[in-house]
């Protein structure tokens, strides 16, 4: 008996869509394609319940006859291609032939459409590949295509998409990745009735300025520098930051023949253009276009066409590092690069001056202690000290505790020292110890914060003048995750318009300190590390705080302080290292200081 069959077209078109159509995003970024490749010059997109109830995009262009609307449905019908050899003269958004079949094959999906020759347009309705209706409508030139109910016949699928807050910053994502490389189209965003983003015909920096920049805050485009270089290979422009803007949270976005692309080899270009110039812990935000030979690159790598090979990238490399060194040398913002014969590039060793890192600003006036002095001195040695080190392992130079072990004793008072108003040394019987104070104090509050999460704790301070915060679109959806979190640690808000909160009450740990950028932080924080689930970002919420509260580097302590950073570090469950993970104490025994003399 014959065992190998043909699978039913319905039952194809779901397997493809799991792999073109893995979320809400995935099928905004396929229908805002096809309205680009069909000439609109604007497009509005509608969206209900980040995207699981309703996705509609309305475009202005061409439209379609009604047997091209009906044909559109097909799998691999498409108006892009028509051999092989045209995937590598390709200009235009999508070419694979899928997207439409995919979407109607996982979703209810309704579209009317007309082209200007007609007078009237054509109405077709599909639910998970069967056709439920299609007759002749009247309706303007252009495409209205509505997604209703996506996954219904894929329970599986819908029940592991994230929180609709989740799901809407996905949308904003890739709705951001169009927007920014066709900024002469006009684009509309509304979610649940409400406009989030809604953007003219503009420039290249105006568009980046509209999505990323806040009336409330300088002008966001101003940080960054104008890069453009033409060779025979490829033409590049752009902008990029200047050094001193930098900040954890960045914006890098490479774009080739007007499609957004990820490539981290060209990353490390930009990167190695910034060497010297930026901390191990920052990146620099970019947005980068890149106009090259169709022939010269292969975009049929993957459905969602974001890996993209180059026929040439070592020179590609060169030209781009070249040419973010060169405009950030133009503004006195680097060295000037050399060029020898053979077209090497010599990069220069940065200056002090231009090495200098990016500052942190502190309230040089907030003390989380009830004392200070201008100098510290030793207690005396307290008895029986070495029962503080019971439980301790030592290698060449870290210190392993056993957990078991209630290191510091309550009545024990530890005799300290401070160095360079920065390190807290504590002498053993046979080492001394040196703890990063700042550090130290960090995950002290840390674990404080978190607590007061788990439990609600949080004291407020009320504001005697509330504060307003205005945020991006992607920002309110992140912010209104968090802020559930943020009321129960002691933050009064309420959001006040589509794009700002009003502060009314912070944490009384705080009442000396400007909110709204201990929010931003936080709001930073919770996108750069990625947190997700309610756990993941109350951890970066706390961490935030505690970096935001602890004592700054360079504070000069006195004797009682620093026994009391002592004494609640050891406390701790984990002391050793800071929540991301930083050193916070190390130790040198008396056989490494012998070594010395």
């Amino acid at each position: 008996m014959d065992i190998i069959h043909l699978l039913p077209d319905s039952v194809a078109n779901q397997i493809a869509a799991g792999e073109v159509i893995q979320r809400p995003a995935s099928c905004l970024k396929e229908l805002v394609e096809n309205s680009l490749d069909a000439g609109a010059s604007r497009i509005q997109v509608i969206v209900r319940d980040a995207g699981r109830t309703l996705l509609q995009v309305i475009d202005n262009g061409s439209g379609m006859s009604e047997m091209d609307a009906r044909l559109a449905f097909e799998r691999h019908a498409t108006s892009k291609i028509q051999e092989a050899k045209d995937l590598y003269s390709l200009r235009t958004m999508g070419f694979r032939g899928e997207a439409l079949a995919s979407i109607c094959a996982v979703a209810q999906v309704e579209m009317t459409t007309r082209r200007a020759e007609d007078e009237t347009g054509t109405l077709l309705e599909i639910h998970g590949s069967d056709v439920v209706r299609q007759e002749v409508c009247s309706c303007p030139v252009g495409t209205n295509i509505k997604v209703s109910n996506l996954f219904f016949n894929v329970p599986v699928r819908r029940k592991f998409l994230k929180t609709d807050q989740t799901e809407l910053r996905n949308l904003l994502n890739d709705f951001y990745r169009i927007a920014l490389v066709y900024p002469k189209v006009a684009f509309t965003f509304v979610h649940n009735d409400e406009i989030l983003l809604d953007m003219p015909a503009q420039s290249e920096k105006q568009r980046i300025e509209t999505i990323f920049g806040n009336p409330a805050r300088n002008s966001y485009t101003s940080a960054f520098v104008e890069i453009k270089t033409e060779t025979e290979l490829v033409n590049i422009h752009g902008f990029v930051i200047k050094p001193e803007s930098v900040t954890r949270k960045a914006e890098q976005y490479f774009f080739v023949n007007g499609r957004y692309m990820r490539h981290p080899y060209f990353l490390k270009a930009v990167q190695t253009a910034y060497a010297g110039m930026l901390t191990n812990d920052y990146q620099p935000s970019f947005f980068i276009y890149f106009d090259i030979d169709p022939e010269a690159i292969d975009v049929n790598i993957h459905p969602t066409k974001t890996e993209i090979k180059f026929a040439d990238e070592q020179t590609i490399f060169q030209i781009l590092m070249a040419s973010v060194r060169e405009a950030l040398g133009k503004f006195s913002l680097a060295p000037q690069i050399d060029f020898d014969t053979r077209g090497n590039i010599d990069i220069p060793l940065p200056t002090e001056h231009e090495a200098k890192m990016p500052q942190v600003t502190v309230d040089p006036n907030y003390n989380p202690f009830h004392t200070r002095n201008t100098y510290s001195q030793p207690q005396p040695a307290p008895r029986q000290w070495e029962s503080l080190y019971t439980g301790l392992k030592a290698d060449t130079n870290v210190i392993y505790p056993d957990a078991t072990t209630n290191v510091l004793p309550e009545t024990e008072t530890p005799n300290v020292w401070q160095y360079a108003n920065r390190y807290i040394l504590l002498p053993t019987e046979d080492a001394l110890l040196l703890i990063h104070q700042h550090r130290a104090h960090v995950a002290i509050l840390y674990r404080q914060w978190i607590e007061q999460l788990q439990h609600t704790q949080g004291v407020m301070q009320q504001l005697l003048f509330p504060e307003v915060l205005s945020l991006q679109a992607d920002e309110m959806v992140l912010f209104g995750q968090i802020a559930d979190d943020l009321r129960a640690i002691g933050f009064d808000i309420e959001q006040l318009s589509p794009n700002s909160y009003s502060i009314q009450g912070v944490p009384s740990q705080l009442a000396q300190q400007s909110p709204q950028p201990i929010l931003q932080q936080i709001l930073a924080q919770v996108r750069e590390r990625g947190a997700n689930t309610r756990d993941e970002w109350r951890e970066q919420i706390a961490l935030s705080l505690a970096e935001t509260a602890a004592i700054p580097t360079g504070r000069c302590l006195t004797t009682e302080e620093m026994q009391d950073i002592v004494r609640r570090l050891f406390r701790l469950p984990s002391y050793l290292r800071t929540p991301d993970g930083k050193t916070i104490l190390t130790r040198l025994t008396d056989d490494e200081i012998r070594q010395r003399f």
